[in-house]
């Protein structure tokens, strides 16, 4: 019964001892996000013919 009781309290103590331990903080460095993007783009319009005629008499082109 004693024998119990002692091993409890060794294996107790040597599990409270191994509780892990979480460290947050800064690195050392900066952090560098390279972004190379390529951004390319078309637009493309189709006009009927009246109202092509309309727009080239306005002078709106």
């Amino acid at each position: 019964m004693l024998k119990n009781i002692i091993t409890i309290i060794v294996c107790s103590t040597v599990l409270i001892g191994c509780t892990p331990t979480v460290k947050v903080q800064a690195p050392n460095e900066p952090i560098n996000i390279n972004l190379n993007v390529k951004i390319d783009h078309e637009i493309n319009i189709k006009v009927d013919k009246a109202l092509d005629n309309i727009i080239n008499k306005s002078g709106l082109y």
